[in-house]
């Protein structure tokens, strides 16, 4: 099974709090609600299409909570976000959630990163969606397979970031761009190892 992490991100790689001031404060971050002066008919398309691939979606507590109150209730079977997030297996990683409701809620037992590598023989995507600590840790193990990025032009200066300091190195194949009319660009990155070169004598 393939792991994707999909996620909105500012220019500094801050993903926390994106669509709303409420949305997560924790830290004391002020700064929430910095896409949404710039979200548009193409950033909806692109969100649309990461969850046409979802076929289960991997999610940690916070995300989790925040998610079902606003996307339980709708219905629109024409929404494909709403859809795949109602519809589709969620396997939800907490150690302390352990009555989860959301429909087809799985939760996942023992060591997270193991339990998620069993999960790798299945058929399909399985799509984190936010999840700051998770993904961090997914990266840090290597799980991750792709990553689908919104990046958008705003600098916030202080927040969770996708890859904090210590996050452990890689580098990236670049599978896909693309630039949206309101400045924020569309990236599909594959996980490499991470290389370093020297320059050599006379380079410019």
């Amino acid at each position: 099974m393939t792991l994707s992490v999909n996620v909105f991100l500012t220019l500094d790689g801050v993903m926390q709090g994106p669509g709303g001031t409420d949305e997560d404060r924790s830290g004391g971050f002020e700064r929430g609600g910095w896409l949404v002066p710039h979200s548009g008919p193409a950033m909806g398309q692109i969100v649309a299409g990461w969850f046409a691939r979802a076929d289960a979606l991997l999610l940690g507590r916070s995300t989790y909570e925040m998610m079902q109150p606003y996307w339980e209730p709708a219905v629109d079977p024409d929404d494909a976000v709403a859809y795949a997030l109602n519809n589709l297996t969620k396997y939800l990683v907490s150690s302390t959630l352990t009555d989860p409701t959301w429909n087809n809620t799985r939760l996942l037992t023992g060591d997270p990163l193991e339990a998620v590598a069993a999960l790798r023989d299945h058929r399909g995507e399985l799509q984190v969606h936010g999840s700051h600590q998770l993904a961090r840790s997914l990266h840090d193990a290597g799980l991750v397979d792709e990553y689908r990025l919104l990046v958008f032009p705003v600098v916030v200066g202080a927040g969770k970031r996708l890859f904090e300091t210590g996050s452990v190195p890689s580098g990236f194949q670049l599978l896909e761009s693309e630039t949206l009319d309101n400045g924020a660009v569309h990236l599909r990155l594959r996980p490499i190892p991470f290389t370093t070169a020297e320059i050599g004598p006379g380079s410019s």
